[in-house]
């Protein structure tokens, strides 16, 4: 991981952290949810939305580590394990949004070209356990990755 911190890669470290960060906030359309924000203050759950937050960003590091890391180990012409583990993470990601209960993310929205409509507002954490688990295959695939060094 320390040579994931050392020019040049520390620059592809924080252009992928925030490409990831900005694709998730307008795939996920917390663009519209940072207005209602203010206006329903009163009825947020502002742990519950500072936990997503903060998955989200762990998502995002997992997301930049792991890219850097293959990319390192493809430069070295190693094989690499864990490749497909961050590509479900990165994905996994992605469908959950920024925050799962505000509007949308990937998978609410694939399910509604078919009419289907499906929240994570539906599962007990309201979305947040998904996001854990994300941020658990993002780690296993960071661990298979630097194994392999």
């Amino acid at each position: 991981m320390r040579q994931v911190f050392k020019k040049p890669y520390i620059y592809w470290f924080f252009s992928i952290f925030l490409l990831y960060i900005i694709l998730n906030f307008f795939v996920s359309g917390f663009y519209n949810t940072i207005q209602l924000i203010w206006i329903y203050a009163g009825t947020i759950d502002w742990l519950k939305l500072g936990i997503s937050l903060f998955l989200t960003g762990v998502i995002g590091f997992f997301v930049s580590i792991n890219s850097i890391l293959i990319y390192i180990k493809y430069q070295e012409r190693k094989r690499c394990r864990g490749i497909g583990t961050t590509s479900v993470g990165t994905i996994g990601g992605l469908i959950v949004g920024i925050c799962p209960l505000c509007i949308t993310g990937l998978f609410p929205i694939l399910f509604g070209l078919f009419g289907i409509s499906f929240s994570f507002a539906t599962l007990p954490l309201q979305g947040i356990e998904v996001q854990v688990l994300v941020a658990l295959i993002l780690f296993i695939s960071y661990k298979q990755i630097s194994k392999n060094r």
